[in-house]
């Protein structure tokens, strides 16, 4: 974490924001690890090598940490599949018994996230989600599970 900003898209993420990093692919503490690429097909093989190890790597350790039983992962993969940053980029959802009545709502309420996020994004100015201070937190707790 050596970096002065870590590019996403558009936007520069603090390194504080960052919990872990490989030489091709980092994650973020809103759970995407990403490569700066546009579209998933555009990935060299090891770039998507990387990207599922570390998706791996992540999924394990977050699971863990939230005492949830199970992980979806999530790719949009062009505007048409609801990318609304064009990076490459996957979500990691730790998942609970319970946490929707039938499984695939979650791809609903990704939609409806993602959707909220589009509206909300203006590509001229800097993401401000959360503040820094929680984002930091958050990813000094996710930084504690990789040492």
């Amino acid at each position: 974490m050596s970096t002065e900003f870590y590019s996403f898209g558009p936007y520069k993420i603090d390194p504080k924001e960052v919990f872990y990093s490989t030489p091709l692919s980092y994650a973020m503490v809103n759970l995407r690890p990403v490569v700066p690429v546009k579209r998933f097909a555009d990935l060299t093989v090891e770039e998507t090598q990387d990207l599922w190890l570390t998706a791996q790597k992540i999924g394990g350790r977050l699971e863990c940490f939230h005492k949830a039983s199970s992980l979806t992962f999530t790719i949009q993969d062009g505007p048409k599949a609801g990318q609304t940053v064009p990076h490459v980029h996957i979500h990691i959802l730790p998942r609970k018994d319970g946490d929707f009545e039938r499984n695939d709502e979650i791809y609903d309420e990704i939609d409806v996230k993602e959707n909220e996020l589009k509206e909300k994004l203006n590509l001229d100015k800097e993401r401000k989600d959360r503040s820094l201070e929680e984002m930091c937190k958050e990813a000094e707790e996710y930084r504690s599970l990789f040492v």
